[in-house]
């Protein structure tokens, strides 16, 4: 009885859980309180700085800011080691509850006649002109800059700008257009002073001792000071560095610190700020349903065709002259040929065991995210749980791959396992070597270290491969797939074909829908991912998955039944590239998103862009043309399991 009862607690606080992570809740770690006013050390982070003109982030060392002298970095997980994310201690040092005005961090003077000195400030600004962003992190919340946009709403932006630029042709870019005092011609003004605001609720109205911080947002602003010693924040002309380094420059970086307590917002929803600037979720409502839309006309053709045109087609094979129902249909004329083995049938078990470890590895990621396990609070946990399931998931690729080859005839398995482990991954990790060389050229903190390539090709080879020869001896201990009719010797000859039952058009109209579906969706994924916003929404992402596979089934299924009836029986290939062509529509839809939406500069940045986005093609195309072969596998083995065969 307790063990029902525990069962159903179980089953409910999943439910409730996946219900909320489509609202703005997001479960961080355990939260820190913080007890004496001016006793207690708050550590503020910094982390790597990116921009949406540059595909190249960089460590916050790289540019010429003030550091910390007891530098220290907390331990990184593998997903952010290969997002890039670089963590470490900053010198804004304060204590709980003890406001800080105007204090002096450090002095960088550039001296002119120094080529060190030219290097470094050249390379400041840069990062002013491509529009770099700071992170900083309090209490594993983003210091957030939350400034007035249109219609009187408030966006807060998980990042500030280093500087800005004023163009030659007397053109405010970017930051600064929010001052008027930047108006230079030719002149970067860089944010040397930032004012930050910490927000705590207090515990002592609730039963608990101390505070906990619910808030962090802060205001950057350039103040040109001429010395460590007589600082003065409140004003004052900005900090101007010349377009041309034609005399010496030194820049005074300055914080100030308030703190302020607000017991109506609560730990739990300290993101909420953050999150409700962003207007997407009435936008998410809207790709909902026009996916919903999308099946239920989907369903609706399947459910005509399942129930009216084969059911009629099966109860007169089954009771009428045989000749007579021959002439009216022609989907029963190939049951002798409908299961002849493909060609290149090793490739495709191949394909199709890959394309399950992805399925099944993305299928527990999104809802392990959709329970709050894996959110922006919890750092590169997402891309960590999806390399190490995609690592375990190495014995059901080769269970399947080995079960289908053997299906299809096939009889070189140590091919055909090799082959599973290697040809998909090894692609994937040539073109991540590839970009990572170029990271690594450019000095990225996007490049990951030696030893973290060791430890994912350690990874591979040590245990995905194994893995997936133990799928594959036990998928070639099983007996074949047992088909439910005969397949002829000589091949039955296919007649000519319309233009809409011909494979090539069929394969291309197969990939509509299901891209219809994802195609809103994707554009948030792709923001979160190049312009560096926060995705939070995976309770939607989940459902538009789940929709996903549901329309590149029935997709699949309606052409397969079409060509089936037009007498042609190459459903093998055609049902894996049909709902794979999804993936060529994803890849058009980067290159528009990469020249409408995004302002990225450089070769080296449009390379990554590529070379990258063409992984996520292949993962995808893997994924989709598995979804859509297995459907119509089961489909076909359905439809020819009920009619009665001479």
């Amino acid at each position: 009885m307790k063990l029902r009862i525990r069962l159903s607690f179980v089953l409910i606080y999943s439910l409730v859980s996946c219900y909320s992570c489509s609202g703005f809740y997001l479960p961080g770690l355990a939260p820190v309180s913080f007890c004496e006013e001016g006793k207690t050390k708050i550590q503020l982070y910094v982390n790597r700085l990116d921009s949406v003109e540059s595909v190249l982030p960089y460590e916050y060392d790289m540019f010429d800011f003030c550091k910390d002298k007891d530098e220290t970095r907390p331990s990184e997980n593998l997903g952010q080691v290969l997002f890039g994310e670089r963590i470490e201690s900053s010198p804004y040092k304060f204590m709980f509850k003890q406001d800080i005005k105007c204090h002096p961090v450090c002095t960088k003077t550039y001296t002119k006649g120094s080529q060190d000195d030219a290097t470094r400030l050249d390379f400041l600004k840069m990062g002013m002109q491509l529009n770099y962003q700071h992170h900083w992190i309090i209490d594993n919340m983003p210091v957030t800059w939350c400034y007035d946009v249109e219609d009187g709403q408030k966006y807060c932006n998980p990042g500030f700008p280093i500087g800005c630029l004023v163009t030659a042709d007397g053109r405010a870019k970017d930051a600064c257009v929010i001052n008027a005092e930047f108006n230079k011609k030719n002149t970067f003004y860089v944010f040397n002073h930032v004012e930050i605001k910490i927000t705590y609720h207090s515990g002592t109205s609730e039963g608990w001792r101390g505070a906990r911080l619910v808030a962090a947002t802060l205001e950057p602003k350039s103040i040109n000071q001429k010395d460590e010693k007589s600082v003065n924040c409140e004003g004052g002309a900005p900090m101007e560095i010349p377009g041309d380094f034609d005399s010496s420059v030194s820049v005074v970086y300055t914080y100030s610190v308030t703190f302020e307590e607000n017991n109506a917002i609560k730990w739990a929803s300290r993101w909420d700020y953050i999150l409700v600037s962003m207007p997407h979720t009435n936008i998410q409502w809207f790709s909902i349903m026009n996916s919903l839309v999308i099946v239920l006309f989907l369903s609706g053709m399947v459910a005509m065709i399942m129930l009216r045109t084969l059911h009629k087609d099966i109860a007169r094979y089954n009771q009428v002259d045989q000749e007579d129902a021959q002439e009216e249909s022609g989907w029963k004329q190939v049951h002798g040929d409908v299961f002849r083995p493909p060609r290149k049938g090793m490739l495709l078990s191949v394909f199709l065991g890959q394309g399950t470890q992805i399925f099944i590895m993305t299928f527990i990621t999104l809802f392990l995210a959709c329970l709050g396990f894996l959110s922006p609070a919890n750092r590169g946990a997402l891309m960590t749980c999806a390399v190490v399931l995609w690592v375990l998931l190495g014995t059901p690729a080769g269970y399947v791959s080995a079960r289908l080859y053997k299906t299809f005839g096939g009889e070189k398995w140590k091919t055909n396992v090799l082959l599973t482990a290697l040809l998909c991954p090894g692609i994937v990790f040539a073109d991540f070597f590839l970009m990572n060389l170029i990271l690594w050229v450019e000095g990225s903190s996007a490049a990951i270290p030696f030893g973290t390539l060791v430890a994912i090709l350690a990874m591979w080879f040590g245990i995905s491969v194994p893995l997936t020869f133990i799928g594959a001896y036990f998928g070639f201990k099983k007996p074949a797939i047992e088909q439910p009719v005969r397949t002829n010797q000589i091949p039955r000859q296919i007649p000519e074909q319309s233009f809409f039952t011909k494979p090539i058009p069929g394969i291309v109209m197969g990939g509509i829908l299901p891209f219809g579906c994802i195609f809103i969706q994707l554009f948030f994924i792709l923001n979160s991912i190049w312009s560096h916003q926060m995705y939070y929404m995976f309770g939607f992402l989940f459902l538009v998955f789940i929709i996903l596979l549901i329309t590149c089934s029935e997709a699949t299924i309606l052409l397969c039944y079409f060509h089936l009836c037009a007498e042609d029986y190459h459903w093998w290939w055609r049902s894996f590239l049909t709902s794979g062509f999804t993936a060529v529509y994803l890849f058009i839809y980067a290159v528009h998103y990469f020249f409408s939406k995004l302002q990225i500069i450089g070769a080296a940045s449009t390379f990554l862009y590529f070379g990258y986005t063409m992984i996520m093609v292949l993962i995808f195309f893997l994924f989709t043309g598995t979804i859509g072969f297995f459907a119509c596998f089961w489909f076909v083995n359905k439809i020819y399991s009920v009619v009665k065969v001479d």
